[in-house]
């Protein structure tokens, strides 16, 4: 069985046109927006996914729906063989949620406090509910934080012990919304290496995020939604292919810098800031447009990069 099978998947808003108090109520004139529109895909068992999209693609909508917050206008969809907004309490114990923007645990207890109230509502034995808090505040190294009050925390601390929250109860499905939001660079890093650990315990992870190293190094396929349709649905190492044979060159020029105009002639001028350019070219002619650059504009430094992922996904964006 697999872990999610969304099938033909819709989501759409009604609301009123007519704002009027009195013939609002007889002619309403209803307005309606498609959220999410025909959306099909289905996850195996401990595969780690990155749901993608620009802001009001439907990402969220559909995220909701899985985790049973929202029901949908239409389709049919499964979760671990559950449909999820019967908000079964077995549906519920087998899943997680982690929401960057918002607050699971409570604010004015502490970790601790907050962690008990858990072990309580999903009945987890004591002697596993001990060591799973051992086990999971030493992994993210947040154990002498457990007993601060939530509101004390610093951003970090506070995602940290949220992930714990969410994974107490041992979900089957984990699914983050921009789990690194806000972090600071040694955060992020706990947070992937922590979701990297949960992959490697064979957990499902649904991952969305606008931060493409926790994509890259979390995640091994892309789903893309955009207009509440899916525009990719494919592994990484595919999607990384498509670009294989396109190089970035980041040229520093050490004296006079090149126009854009002359840039255009050897490649794609993806910026050209200050005395720094970015050109886009063929992977096979990269030494020689190089070397035809540097003829007439020296250089101070060069470097060849691989098209960030980052700027794919964006491409996917675009598509229609």
């Amino acid at each position: 069985m697999s872990a999610i099978e969304a099938h033909n998947l819709r989501k759409t808003y009604r609301s009123r046109g007519n704002k009027k108090v009195l013939s609002g109520l007889f002619k309403p004139d209803w307005q309606y927006k498609h959220a999410v529109e025909d959306v099909s895909f289905t996850i195996k068992r401990g595969e780690a996914v990155a749901f993608l999209g620009p802001n009001g693609a439907g990402k969220t909508t559909t995220t909701k729906m899985l985790t049973g917050l929202i029901y949908p206008s239409a389709g049919d969809l499964h979760v671990l063989g559950y449909t999820p907004f019967d908000r079964n309490y077995e549906f519920l114990r087998r899943i997680g949620l982690v929401m960057g923007n918002r607050a699971g645990l409570n604010w004015d207890l502490s970790a601790r406090q907050s962690f008990e109230l858990l072990q309580k509502i999903y009945d987890i034995p004591r002697r596993v509910f001990a060591a799973r808090v051992k086990e999971l505040t030493e992994l993210l190294a947040v154990k002498d934080m457990l007993d601060t009050q939530v509101r004390r925390l610093s951003l970090g601390e506070r995602m940290k012990l949220e992930l714990i929250g969410a994974i107490l109860h041992d979900p089957e499905i984990l699914f983050l919304d921009e789990p690194t939001i806000g972090l600071d660079i040694a955060s992020k890093n706990s947070v992937r290496e922590f979701m990297r650990y949960l992959h490697k315990k064979g957990k499902t992870l649904l991952l969305t995020s606008h931060d493409m190293n926790d994509i890259a190094e979390v995640c091994e396929r892309v789903i893309v939604i955009n207009h509440g349709l899916i525009m990719y649905d494919n592994s990484m190492q595919t999607l990384n292919k498509q670009y294989a044979d396109i190089r970035y060159a980041r040229m520093e020029f050490s004296d006079k810098t090149p126009t854009r105009e002359f840039l255009q002639k050897h490649g794609k001028v993806v910026s050209l800031v200050n005395n720094t350019a970015v050109l886009g070219v063929n992977k096979a002619q990269t030494m020689r447009v190089a070397s035809a650059i540097a003829d007439k504009f020296p250089l101070q430094d060069i470097t060849i990069e691989q098209v960030p992922l980052e700027v794919i996904i964006s491409d996917l964006y675009s598509r229609k």
